[in-house]
């Protein structure tokens, strides 16, 4: 048999790994805490009868966890489909819960509403256009910059070579040696001229 109060004395006063404390308040880290707050009424660990709501891609869910599921913890949380429709799922939600706290229904419609505002600010992200960030990888960065540099480095190579054989067919040190296209060495005589 689960007592809830024996269960609620160990974890407020000795230990409970979901409790983070700040200066203010006492938070509750689980991931079935309607509220998000470390207190008696909010804990799903000892409280028998508990509810709270879960969204699983984009569709909520309603958890209610009574006390004869307590002995088989695989099956503890009931798990009940609430319509897409706002109203209705409020409605459901009244059904499911006739019988409860007060706090805990109105606990649970919070996180509910919460859940479905949250819910249409992802639907509306997704259909508005924005820009796509993409990381630069500084290796491969750093790869490119020097494979720039060689490149420069071989082109000025290759313009000096290029200089320095168009002198030497000025001079006619080669000779009739090559057959070169006349228009095309004629193109940059003309050239070399201009400068």
């Amino acid at each position: 048999m689960q007592n809830d109060e024996v269960i609620w004395q160990v974890i407020n006063q000795q230990f409970c790994s979901f409790k983070r404390k700040t200066k203010t308040q006492t938070f509750c880290r689980n991931e079935w805490n309607a509220t998000g707050l470390c207190n008696r009424q909010s804990c799903p660990l000892a409280n028998s009868r508990y509810a709270t709501i879960k969204q699983h891609d984009g569709i909520c869910y309603l958890y209610v966890k009574t006390i004869e599921r307590a002995h088989s913890p695989k099956n503890m949380w009931e798990r009940i489909k609430l319509p897409k429709n706002y109203e209705a799922a409020m409605a459901r939600i009244d059904q499911e819960l006739i019988y409860w706290p007060k706090y805990m229904v109105h606990k649970v419609k919070q996180r509910f509403t919460k859940i479905t505002q949250y819910l249409i600010r992802v639907r509306k992200l997704h259909l508005k256009v924005s820009r796509k960030l993409v990381p630069i990888n500084k290796k491969v960065e750093r790869r490119l910059d020097a494979r720039e540099r060689k490149a420069e480095i071989a082109a000025h190579i290759d313009k000096a070579v290029e200089k320095e054989l168009l002198a030497r067919l000025q001079k006619g040190t080669y000779g009739d040696i090559y057959n070169f296209p006349e228009q095309a060495f004629d193109k940059v005589l003309e050239g070399e001229e201009m400068e």
